[in-house]
């Protein structure tokens, strides 16, 4: 994914991708399963994965991959965004970035292959090639290991008892690789490929008229003694939810808007961030828009068979704006999340 034009967004899809596609080595940008980690140094602890409200362990959401043009630094980058969704909470939010050189410890220097490997097995990968064990359930560093077989690694407790309810218990002491024997925990978010499309730049002038002959076709349609009732209730929460509708009415299916510095588009007047609520990088540069997560995403996610779900209506995900590269591994980033209001 390049970074956004002035103004213009790169717009992201999903699709249904191979599971070979979703691995670390084809830098993917996806949505759910596992993260397809970045590089294994500086992996997020358990304590930097719980939710700050609830503190369970926080779900993988999705990952943009997103590589700086001239940053020979931050030739691969990534941005991997988690969530709570643990009833009744599901509201804990926490985003990570790391970045890499081309020539690195991890990945080889051209680019990956198009075609599929000649082994595409099914198991999970759940050992890093650095040796760091990952959770058999979320696929984040699991540095618990089960008392029993020393086999299977966790994140957390309540993990493993997740585990080893649904399987495990079985498992635990027959010969054989455990990791072809990863059960669906049903913490885990459906797995897509994110597909990238620029969008269409339209033109003001259309989007005015739009919304124009909405207007006069209202005004005509109304009693004369309605008008004023009309124009006192529209707000600016009307005005900013109509854009936003007529922002995505040209492709509605997507689920991110990507654009490093471009201006976000709010769904709702209410709980927009100023400056002063997007908190500096830890390295003392300003953080800036990347990318924001829309609400068609949860149409894909099935999160709720877990009774009450995650829900929002933007995440607007904001990043250092020298993209530092404080000490090594993941640096934790901002994200903003905006509700959408009654009115809307």
């Amino acid at each position: 994914m390049a970074s956004g034009s002035v103004g213009l967004a790169e717009l992201g899809f999903v699709e249904a991708a191979p599971a070979w596609r979703l691995r670390s080595d084809q830098f993917p940008s996806k949505v759910g399963g596992r993260p397809a980690w970045l590089g294994a140094a500086g992996l997020p602890g358990p304590a930097g994965l719980a939710c700050a409200l609830c503190g369970r362990p926080l779900a993988f959401l999705l990952q943009v991959y997103a590589p700086l043009p001239g940053r020979a630094d931050a030739f691969h980058r990534g941005l991997f965004l988690f969530c709570c969704r643990t009833p009744p909470c599901c509201a804990g939010l926490r985003v990570f970035r790391n970045q890499l050189p081309r020539r690195n410890d991890f990945y080889a220097y051209e680019p990956p292959s198009d075609d599929p490997p000649p082994e595409t097995g099914e198991s999970v990968c759940l050992q890093l090639e650095s040796g760091a064990h990952l959770c058999r359930v979320c696929g984040c560093l699991g540095p618990k290991t089960c008392s029993r077989c020393h086999k299977a690694h966790y994140c957390s407790k309540e993990h493993q008892t997740l585990d080893w309810r649904l399987g495990h218990k079985q498992a635990c002491t027959k010969e054989g690789d455990l990791d072809s024997t990863v059960p669906d925990h049903s913490f885990l978010f459906p797995e897509f490929e994110i597909v990238i499309e620029t969008e269409d730049e339209i033109m003001p002038e259309v989007v005015g008229k739009d919304d124009e002959s909405e207007i006069i076709g209202s005004m005509g349609e109304a009693p004369e003694e309605e008008l004023d009732s009309m124009a006192k209730h529209e707000s600016r929460e009307d005005r900013i939810f109509q854009k936003f509708k007529t922002k995505i009415s040209f492709e509605p299916e997507q689920i991110l808007r990507y654009g490093r510095g471009i201006a976000p588009i709010w769904i709702s007047g209410e709980n927009i961030p100023q400056e002063k609520d997007i908190p500096d990088c830890p390295c003392g540069a300003k953080r800036i828009f990347e990318f924001q997560v829309m609400p068609q995403l949860l149409n894909y996610l099935k999160a709720d068979r877990l009774g009450r779900s995650v829900d929002w209506g933007v995440l607007a995900v904001f990043t250092c704006a020298e993209s530092c590269g404080l000490g090594t591994g993941y640096t934790e980033e901002f994200v903003w999340k905006q509700d959408v209001t009654e009115t809307a």
